[in-house]
């Protein structure tokens, strides 16, 4: 008989994917199975390891349900079977959610279960909304209250007489539907209709918005203003010093949906600028990367490193893959020991530095052409190894030729094209709806140029624009016949990303 495996209720957190705690990702990593909610993030499991399935919500007489004894059933039977579980769900487990109803059906069944707290969904509201609910000089009080109580029970638990009473913040969970019959149930119990309230939408997410109100004009502001579940009501005096301290609403690209093509598993530092900045990452790879189909060449390289003088890197792929396979055949750092080292730019020196290595030569902008002009003047009458892609331009190679270096290439790795632009990229372009799409090479504009269908090509320029990571991939993207809006004066993505904030400003 199997060993029983363990079932992990985790929190997710709400919206930001940065909320999730350590905890969290230890146990996502470890998960043969993820069940999680329609609420997370899915820019979340990036951290998981073993399937992931969403729980979806069925139509029934009442509208749509989640069948929760289905869940209980599948997270019981996945551990039977040995299998280490985590249950993903947005916000806490237990704050509003229904994560004490799994644990005593584990418990019932025997299976062994942990339960990992989360940022429930008022407390991000709260903080990036700017709204301190128990800020000393006006709450020494929050009561979290449900706006949506299960619709089997034969009457209302909520005591709005109470509520009225209550000396201090209040905050409903799942509101927004009934956010003017919640408003007059208090001003009938007693609470002042010039109460200050607010409506935060899509907490600690880059659609983020927030209404701003009292409670006797609540639901006509927010109905106006066409918020979007899921929503927290929070009603009280703290809500008059939000805009002190309103800090996430302010950030540049706020609400700003980025296309970032990059390949998978290579977006990760994208992914933290775009939230920094307030935008909403769309990930749409154009190509992969992949090992070269034969390693021959390169280990037949790696064997007479010593015979060259420099070791050329144009791309942090170039250093994984070339250091990778020198690791895998028995090598390490010191096989470069005596070579001088030269990186595009300082993402690829970077890549060298945490394996304890520094670039000899980084050009001021990171392009093939400085890169040779520097090199120049240094390589003459020496061997120069350059690992490389399968497939980009030859400028370096020919500048370093004609600058009298004797010059070799290996491939250390494959650009494999995507076949079709990826969903949801594709959807929310041709909806209109993906803002910027950020062009890091030439070899992603040509690419995107190829793939893209007529309604998806009529949204550039009109609701889609594209971002050009320097002047050659603008100028690729041009003979492409894609229309440029932006291009980095730092050709990294910080820079990429730094054009589109002052595209926008101007």
């Amino acid at each position: 008989m199997l060993p029983l495996g363990t079932v992990y209720l985790v929190g997710a957190g709400p919206g930001d994917p940065g909320l999730l705690t350590l905890r969290g990702r230890e146990c996502l990593a470890r998960a043969d199975l993820v069940l999680y909610d329609g609420l997370v993030h899915p820019l979340v499991l990036r951290h998981a390891r073993g399937i992931a399935q969403r729980t979806a919500r069925a139509a029934g007489p009442g509208g749509l349900r989640l069948d929760q004894a289905e869940i209980n059933r599948q997270l019981i039977d996945a551990a039977r079977r040995g299998l280490t579980v985590v249950r993903l769900k947005g916000g806490d487990p237990l704050i509003f959610g229904r994560g004490s109803e799994e644990a005593h059906a584990l418990a019932e069944a025997g299976v062994p279960f942990e339960i990992v707290p989360g940022v429930t969904a008022a407390t991000a509201a709260g903080a990036y909304s700017g709204i301190s609910f128990t800020q000393r000089d006006t709450s020494s009080a929050v009561a979290f209250v449900t706006g949506h109580e299960d619709p089997g029970k034969p009457a209302s638990l909520l005591d709005y007489d109470a509520l009225a009473r209550f000396p201090g913040t209040l905050v409903f969970y799942m509101g927004l539907h009934r956010v003017a019959a919640i408003a007059d149930a208090l001003i009938a119990a007693g609470k002042p209709p010039s109460t200050p309230a607010a409506v935060v939408s899509r907490a600690a997410t880059p659609l983020q918005r927030t209404v701003v109100s009292t409670l006797d004009n609540l639901g006509n502001d927010v109905a106006s203003a066409g918020l979007q579940p899921p929503s927290l009501v929070i009603v009280g005096d703290c809500v008059t010093r939000r805009e002190q301290i309103a800090w996430f609403e302010k950030r540049p690209l706020l609400g700003q949906r980025i296309g970032i093509p990059r390949p998978e598993g290579q977006a990760d530092p994208v992914i933290e600028c775009c939230f920094e900045l307030g935008a909403e990452p769309v990930l749409m790879p154009l190509i992969r990367i992949l090992p070269p189909a034969d390693w021959t060449a390169v280990d037949a390289v790696l064997q007479r490193l010593h015979e060259f003088d420099w070791l050329v890197f144009t791309s942090v792929n170039g250093v994984e893959q070339f250091f990778g396979r020198l690791w895998a055949q028995g090598g390490d750092a010191r096989n470069v020991g005596r070579l001088k080292l030269a990186a595009i730019g300082t993402a690829t020196s970077e890549a060298l530095a945490r394996r304890q290595l520094r670039a000899d030569v980084v050009p001021e902008s990171f392009r093939a052409e400085e890169l040779g002009a520097k090199l120049g003047p240094l390589v003459q009458g020496q061997r120069v190894l350059w690992a490389r892609a399968s497939r980009g331009r030859d400028v370096l190679p020919t500048l370093l030729r004609e600058a009298g270096a004797t010059m070799e290439e290996v491939v250390v790795y494959q650009n494999i094209d995507a076949d079709a632009l990826p969903e949801p990229a594709a959807a929310l372009l041709e909806a209109g709806q993906l803002d910027w799409i950020g062009l890091s090479s030439p070899s992603m504009a040509t690419r995107l140029a190829t793939l893209l269908g007529p309604a998806a090509r009529a949204a550039l320029g009109r609701t889609t624009r594209l971002a050009a990571i320097s002047p050659v991939t603008a100028e690729a993207a041009a003979a492409a016949g894609l229309p440029v809006a932006a291009v980095a004066d730092v050709f990294t993505w910080q820079g990429l990303l730094d054009a589109i904030v002052a595209a926008r400003r101007g």
